[in-house]
């Protein structure tokens, strides 16, 4: 990579730009210089040699890489950083822009970012690393996953989301040169789901529009292309008619003293298409596909600008909004009116100042300050209510379901007793209400007054109303509100209870049964043998098993045998039928051979064959001490042979030391799970005995080492015994 010398060089030499493997044409893609260029215009302060190393970083990390429209990947990038400094973003921002792909699409690591560019630019790097695509699941797993990490991830800085949202937007721009179809829709979906929606949330209107109106030519080409042409002809039909209201609306106000800009348009397909959907009318039917905006010098002048607009026109009822003086929630102001012309045709107008406007098309964006990476804003509080949803979802369609809750719906205002503003979406109810207020204020309501007067939970909540929440330190959420509550909040957090609930009362019901399943154990379980039962059945805890016996996941055998391994019959339905005696391997038909007593070999055991002077072949565990020392004696004559058990073998005769605690029955507990085990005591006896323990060597025959260990288990796990080792 250059110096920053280098690069400071070739943001002023276009020239310098061939020689440093970068093309010299992108199409309309921005050279470096212009891009920086964009930025100082804006923040003359900007780090310009931070801006010159991403880029040129990027270029070379996504080297040759090409896009869907043959266009290189690097291209993606820099047009998403374009977008940002269209919004005035800080050079941190517009940095993390151009690196946001480095990370999952080159061989860039998140340590090179940290040292190239600082902690700031690599952590918005890694927060938009985080949505990288998840393969292998389900389309709500894969959506769900994302839509967590977002979350996350912007909850630390907001930042994330502005640069993910115009990496959306630059792909839906490019959708097109996708060639599957389902891709093209999938991707179209999840924008119109989650996308389009987190930008109307800060106020980021005109990349919704954008966005929605790209997915609905993808989701709903027949309707987009149909209201397009509608569109088209209403056009031709109607002629300069948008220019010739915008012209009058401007005159008139003009004449009242109100100096405005004032512009008009055609509602874009989307919002078209929706309302004909909710209205249930067609486009014939409906009457506003007209907008009109008056931009004014004042807020003040935004008030008379609108009298003097109702004065002329009469105004439709029900569709008056005043988001002056109660701003949307993602700071959204202005004032709409619906008017009804003299032809007869319904218009709607906004009506706002400059600042209004620059905030309605680019919302948090219009006033990010720069160098604060992290900035808590009032206008973000609703992410804190996403984040907890995250916490309360119990599955990935669960939290699309509360998210899309969260972020959609239209809003209305009703206000607490001492006066503080509560934002709703339509239908909302006092179940709504108290969880946006406090989520315990929720948890414990049992009634609400609305204006003074008492009504159930399940009132609808009008515009303007006074909401007080009446509660109950002993009310818990009730299974019904689920029915009347509408905020995926709220929702979310009836969920969570029932769901507590609901494993409260399971893990009672496992602990009965889990000790109605130790009571018929052949024997009292030790402190021990319920941790080691939770590893075997690979469960995380205590809890976990409890409902797990009380779903009925796990069988009260698999249970018993989990804590005293052969309890329920497992060994002896595994063992085969015996018949025969020992046989091995490797030894010539009529040659003696003995089993060691030193080591008690059993089969499964690995096993060697020792020859010595005049005696017959002893057969040892391949770890036996005595082969140790027998290969240090150099001096005494012996021969190994390669043995391996038979098949047919009858038993084997092993070794055990026990310990167990000096009281009465220990020993006849001992002997009824070797019983259990089908296993047969040879011989006892006593090793060391004190006033709290004893040893002792039991010599058992069994059938295999599997059957060996098992039954070792199980000793195990018996309270009486302390230790058990194999001799």
């Amino acid at each position: 990579m250059r110096t920053d010398c280098a690069i400071l060089r070739a943001r002023r030499s276009p020239s310098l730009l061939q020689s440093s493997g970068c093309p010299r044409h992108l199409g309309a893609v921005l050279r470096q210089y212009e891009l920086v260029d964009r930025v100082l215009e804006y923040d003359p302060d900007a780090d310009e040699a931070l801006l010159n190393r991403a880029y040129v970083f990027s270029m070379h990390a996504h080297g040759s890489q090409k896009r869907a429209s043959g266009d290189p990947y690097f291209s993606h990038p820099i047009e998403v950083a374009g977008i940002l400094t269209d919004l005035r973003l800080d050079d941190e921002t517009i940095a993390t822009a151009i690196l946001h792909d480095t990370i999952e699409d080159t061989v860039a690591t998140p340590e090179e970012i940290t040292r190239l560019f600082g902690p700031n630019v690599a952590r918005l790097v890694d927060g938009v690393t985080k949505l990288s695509k998840i393969e292998a699941q389900t389309e709500n797993e894969r959506a769900a996953e994302n839509l967590r990490k977002f979350l996350l991830a912007m909850s630390d800085d907001i930042r994330v989301l502005l640069v993910k949202l115009a990496d959306r937007l630059h792909n839906m721009r490019t959708l097109h040169h996708i060639a599957k179809p389902e891709k093209r829709r999938r991707i179209a979906k999840e924008t119109m789901d989650i996308y389009a929606p987190l930008a109307e949330r800060v106020g980021m209107y005109e990349f919704m529009k954008e966005m929605q109106t790209l997915a609905f030519q993808q989701i709903e080409p027949e309707a987009y292309e149909s209201i397009q042409r509608r569109l088209e002809q209403l056009k031709i039909g109607g002629g300069d008619r948008i220019a010739r209201i915008a012209s009058g609306l401007k005159l008139l106000l003009s004449r009242a003293g109100i100096e405005a800009e004032v512009t008009g348009r055609e509602k874009h397909p989307y919002s078209i298409w929706r309302k004909m959907a909710e209205r249930h009318i067609s486009f014939e039917q409906l009457s506003d596909v007209m907008a009109f905006r008056a931009i004014v010098p004042t807020e003040e002048d935004c008030y008379r600008a609108l009298g003097v607009i109702h004065r002329r026109w009469p105004m439709v009822p029900g569709r008056f909004k005043d988001y002056i003086s109660t701003p949307k929630r993602n700071g959204y102001r202005s004032l709409h009116t619906t008017i009804i012309t003299s032809d007869q045709n319904r218009v709607e107008i906004q009506i706002r100042t400059p600042a209004m406007h620059a905030e309605a098309d680019f919302g948090l964006a219009a006033h990010w300050t720069y160098k604060q990476a992290s900035r808590h804003d009032a206008q973000v509080s609703w992410i804190r209510d996403l984040v907890e949803i995250l916490d309360t979802a119990d599955s990935p369609e669960e939290l699309l379901e509360h998210t899309k809750m969260a972020m959609y719906q239209d809003r209305i205002f009703a206000f607490t007793p001492k006066g503080e503003l509560i934002q709703l979406p339509k239908g909302a109810t006092p179940i709504d209400f108290a969880y946006a207020v406090h989520t315990d204020l929720g948890d414990q309501s049992v009634g609400a007054k609305i204006n003074g007067r008492v009504v159930p939970l399940s009132t609808v909540i009008e515009n303007g109303d006074q909401v007080q929440i009446l509660r109950s330190a002993g009310q818990t959420p009730q299974p019904a509100w689920l029915s009347v509550a509408v905020t995926g909040k709220a929702q979310a957090a009836v969920r969570r209870h029932m769901r507590q609930t609901e494993r409260a009362e399971q893990m009672a019901l496992g602990r009965k049964l889990y000790d109605d399943i130790v009571r018929r154990l052949p024997a009292q379980i030790g402190a021990d043998a319920l941790g080691h039962a939770l590893k075997r059945l690979k469960l995380p805890d205590e809890a976990a098993l409890m409902v797990a016996i009380a779903r009925r996941t796990l069988s009260d055998a698999a249970v018993m045998e989990a804590l005293m391994p052969g309890s329920a019959g497992a060994d002896v339905a595994a063992l085969p039928p015996q018949s025969g005696a020992i046989s091995i391997k490797g030894l010539k038909p009529g040659v003696a051979y003995e089993l060691a007593q030193c080591c008690h070999p059993v089969p499964g055991d690995r096993i060697v064959g020792l020859r010595r002077p005049d005696a017959g072949i002893e057969v040892h565990a391949i770890d036996c001490a005595v082969l140790t020392e027998l290969a240090d004696r150099s001096e005494e004559e012996t021969d190994w042979v390669d043995v391996s058990w038979g098949d047919a073998t009858e038993g084997a005769v092993a070794r055990i030391a026990v310990t167990v605690k000096n009281e009465p029955g220990a020993l006849g507990v001992l002997a009824t799970v070797i019983g259990q085990h089908k296993a047969n005591i040879i011989n006892l006896r006593l090793d060391t005995r004190d006033s709290r323990f004893h040893t002792n060597m039991i010599d058992v025959e069994v059938h295999d080492v599997q059957q060996l260990m098992r039954l070792i288990a199980a000793l195990r796990a018996v309270d009486s015994v302390n230790a058990v080792e194999r001799v």
